[in-house]
């Protein structure tokens, strides 16, 4: 749980491709399990020491991150953990400015990238409902053309009222200092000052003050979509008053796994031994203490295992063990609402509300607890996964 700037790290951690014992994570941080929070405090994400890995382009970066390491350390290379870091991150920050990356995937469409059904009829549902849909990316107008084209239909660019490529997020939500610059049908820049901004044409950098100011499109009755808290959506909610939508596609999977019975009869056997432990814990004679003894590794057991039915190695995203992992807290301070896909979008009606939930806090005595407990509150934590903020 998150304390006076601390915040708890959950064991179970890797060097390379092989796991770290629970008793070296303790040690290398200073015997305890918990966490500074400076390390953890810049806004996007990048503390002095620590650096948080938030949206599904993560995946390949500490994929490669792991599989370099564990050949160093197989190998018997010694290096420097900070110069391998930074020249990885340089060699991934230069695949995607040199194109690299857009002309691999450009290749092989079909292997890459998925057609898009469900997200056309998405945005062509909004588009008949006379809403207006805008698209600001970080990608090239060639590559979000071909990919566009290929998830959502040759004509794509009629469901926008306006593309923005290249904007250069997050510094596009905060620096004034760019302007718009028009692209032609050939993707060629233009030299014309853009005074409005028009229906089917591109745009390359800007920033959001211009954008505003251009469109008039201001506060709540924007809802803009990104898969990364920091970069697409942090700002847009402090600083503007926007609607944010988190895309967190390792949702579908934790829903799945929180349906099954498994899951289910564990958790809830969890919280009746855990019930059973803080009434019965009075009791300190010889035979009762056993019973506790007994209670609390068998609580710890089912511990492991619903953790373990997420991943072995680092559990839920979402949760250590009982408590919001970081990540959580983080997109339940900065997304109104999160879903897998935006598809989901396609069980609502388009003028569908969505409440806030009222999270119990704990001297309120919710009717889930077992027992009240009078000038003595338990830390914090979330029981349900809290999907509107």
């Amino acid at each position: 749980p998150e304390r006076i700037g601390f915040f708890e790290c959950q064991l179970g951690g890797v060097r390379g491709l092989k796991p770290v014992p629970d008793e070296e994570v303790i040690e290398l941080y200073g015997g305890t399990q918990h966490i500074p929070l400076y390390q953890m405090s810049d806004f996007y994400g990048k503390g002095p020491s620590l650096k948080q890995f938030m949206d599904i382009f993560s995946l390949p970066e500490m994929t490669l991150l792991s599989s370099v390491i564990d050949y160093f350390i197989t190998h018997g290379i010694e290096f420097d953990q900070v110069h391998l870091y930074k020249d990885i991150s340089d060699a991934i920050r230069d695949v995607h400015v040199k194109g690299v990356m857009y002309k691999w995937i450009e290749k092989d469409m079909e292997q890459y990238i998925l057609h898009g059904d469900e997200i056309y009829a998405v945005l062509n549902r909004l588009v008949n409902h006379k809403k207006k849909l805008f698209l600001i990316t970080n990608s090239p107008f060639s590559f979000v053309d071909k990919g566009m084209k290929h998830m959502v239909g040759k004509n794509w660019r009629d469901l926008f009222d306006m593309v923005i490529v290249q904007a250069d997020k997050p510094n596009f939500f905060t620096d004034r200092r760019k302007p718009f610059r028009k692209l032609d049908d050939k993707g060629s820049l233009q030299w014309d000052k853009i005074n409005q901004l028009e229906k089917g044409k591109i745009y390359k950098e800007g920033n959001l003050f211009d954008f505003l100011r251009l469109t008039g499109w201001r506060g709540s009755k924007v809802l803009y979509f990104g898969d990364h808290l920091y970069s697409d959506l942090a700002d847009l909610m402090l600083r503007h008053g926007w609607r944010t939508g988190a895309i967190v596609p390792e949702l579908e999977t934790e829903i799945r796994i929180i349906n099954t019975e498994q899951y289910m009869h564990s958790l809830t056997w969890q919280q009746a031994l855990t019930g059973l432990l803080e009434r019965m814990q009075m009791y300190q004679d010889a035979e009762s203490k056993q019973v506790l003894l007994e209670w609390m590794k068998e609580r710890q057991e089912i511990r492991s295992l619903t953790k373990n039915l997420f991943n072995p190695q680092f559990g839920s995203i979402f949760r250590t063990f009982h408590n919001p992992t970081y990540f959580s807290r983080r997109l339940v301070r900065f997304s109104d609402i999160y879903m897998a896909s935006i598809s989901c979008l396609l069980n609502y009606d388009v003028n569908f509300t969505f409440y806030p939930r009222r999270t119990p806090l704990q001297h309120e005595a919710p009717l889930w607890m077992d027992q009240l407990c009078t000038g003595c509150m338990k830390t914090p934590f979330l029981e349900e996964m809290v999907h509107i903020r």
